[in-house]
């Protein structure tokens, strides 16, 4: 099976392929390196930028301004904080031109802990990027979630923020990529860049087939009864592992993807609390002004009287970054432990 940086590059050589994807940039995203998590290795289309985060988002602006659909990356989340204003602009001016004027364009960026990247390498991105109204807001926890975001992302007629969980980028999926082939050796033999010298290499793409998973559309990946628990990204495949263990002693726990921060998936989630009763939201962003406060908020508004307990947010801790050593990153965000705690102290609690 494809591993999520494998599938993020055939999203994208499929869109240059197929969706008018003329332009994939960013810091050593060209050849030779293909980024620096090789999600853009071997692309056609792809060139490198600069050290330039501004001029990066400028550049995506203008380009789509102009009619095309770039994809532009920023090599680590932490790096795009100095451009929230051209974000901004990005984000306003479909509406701001009172719809004359769309922008077709996708910025991805890898996110979150997981790699051990300390302070410059390690933030997260999820609460500030749904901050900026105007952008629509994905962060998969796949290969094949990916692949279909990816996709479809690349065919929205205005900006689209495309969150990579980097502890996940190196992590191969449970399900296969339309078209990619089934012995997973033969795929990193096509497209998976050499060692060494590769002015000669050219991937050999298989037969990429269309799939998209709609904007907005968030998935039950685990069903239960006793409590919901609404995660994304790298703390999602841990919740579903906590329900799984969690379920051997007799507590129910429902587990859903919300895969799109904006917009995202308020009837699902709704649905599943009113069968549950009780939630937990779980994120590794920062537990202050966190996305999981906005659905906590909403939950309490809108569903009060069907719960038999305070919903709860588990997220990282309120520090200004995520230090080097192993016990550090552990604490700092939430881990397989914690959330198997969160869920199990919640789902003991009665009216």
């Amino acid at each position: 099976m494809a591993n999520m940086a494998q599938a993020v590059r055939m999203a994208l050589h499929y869109a240059e392929e197929h969706l008018g994807v003329m332009d994939i940039f960013g810091e050593d995203v060209g050849a030779p390196l293909g980024g620096v998590f090789t999600a853009t290795q071997g692309l056609k289309n792809a060139w490198n930028t600069p050290l330039d985060e501004r001029g990066i988002i400028g550049t995506a602006i203008g380009l789509a301004m102009a009619g095309q659909r770039p994809v532009a990356e920023i090599q680590f989340a932490d790096y795009i904080f100095n451009t929230i204003d051209l974000l901004k602009v990005a984000g306003n001016t479909c509406w701001a031109s009172n719809g004359d004027w769309n922008l077709p364009m996708v910025v991805k960026t890898p996110v979150g802990s997981g790699i051990r990247g300390s302070i410059y390498h390690s933030h997260s991105f999820d609460a500030t990027a749904t901050h900026i109204p105007g952008w629509k807001i994905v962060i998969p926890s796949n290969p094949l979630d990916a692949y279909g975001l990816m996709i479809s992302a690349c065919q929205e007629l205005n900006p689209v923020m495309f969150l990579e969980p980097k502890a996940l980028l190196r992590v191969k999926g449970e399900e296969r990529i339309p078209g990619e082939p089934e012995d997973e050796r033969q795929l990193s033999k096509m497209i998976d860049a050499p060692l060494g010298d590769r002015s000669a290499w050219k991937p050999q793409w298989p037969a990429l087939e269309p799939y998209a998973v709609p904007i907005g559309q968030g998935k039950v990946v685990r069903e239960g009864t006793q409590l919901t628990v609404v995660s994304y990204g790298r703390t999602l495949p841990l919740c579903a592992k906590a329900a799984d263990t969690l379920r051997e002693e007799g507590v129910s726990a429902e587990v859903i993807d919300l895969r799109s921060l904006w917009p995202y998936d308020w009837e699902l989630i709704r649905r599943s609390i009113e069968k549950t009763g009780r939630v937990l939201f779980v994120n590794e962003d920062t537990e202050v002004t966190n996305f999981g406060e906005h659905l906590v908020r909403r939950t309490v508004e809108e569903l009060f009287y069907k719960l038999l307990a305070p919903p709860r947010l588990l997220a990282g801790k309120f520090l200004p970054g995520i230090g080097l050593a192993d016990p550090l990153e552990m604490a700092s965000v939430p881990q397989l432990t914690d959330i198997t705690q969160a869920i199990r102290a919640l789902a003991a609690e009665q009216p």
